[in-house]
């Protein structure tokens, strides 16, 4: 059972797309790119990291189903807790340091449906470290 209640919503720090290092685990110092995010269960699946062997039968036995895929002993990448990872950000030597997640809000114009602009707030995740926009 989730920890988390129902009409909760659920955030993590870091979102599908963003380069992250493994801080934790079997491959601590890995860095990898977030592939899969489940916020419900506090997971994400990064590229390359915590590897997992399936064996998988082959399906083409059943007449009913139209696909076919090939049994056999299959690699893939199996989610990981989320405060395992770290973002991956490059400072401004170009080299890339870990750092935490933080948040701003940023004054911006927006435009209604009739044309006229009114003055509002965003959030923007920026890097801890470094101070700039992700």
């Amino acid at each position: 059972m989730s920890q988390t209640k129902h009409n909760q919503s659920v955030k993590l720090h870091v979102r599908k797309g963003d380069r992250v290092k493994m801080i934790a685990g079997k491959d601590k110092g890995l860095v990898g790119e977030v592939l899969a995010t489940q916020p419900e269960r506090g997971t994400v699946t990064v590229a390359g990291v915590n590897i997992v062997k399936r064996h998988l039968k082959d399906t083409s036995a059943q007449p009913q189903s139209r696909q076919t895929t090939k049994g056999g002993i299959v690699s893939s990448e199996a989610p990981v807790h989320a405060s395992n990872v770290q973002l991956v950000v490059k400072n401004g030597d170009g080299n890339e340091v870990v750092t935490r997640v933080g948040y701003d809000r940023v004054e911006v114009t927006k435009r209604r449906p009739d044309g006229s602009e009114y003055k509002s707030t965003r959030s923007m995740r920026i890097a801890r470290v470094t101070g700039e926009e992700i």
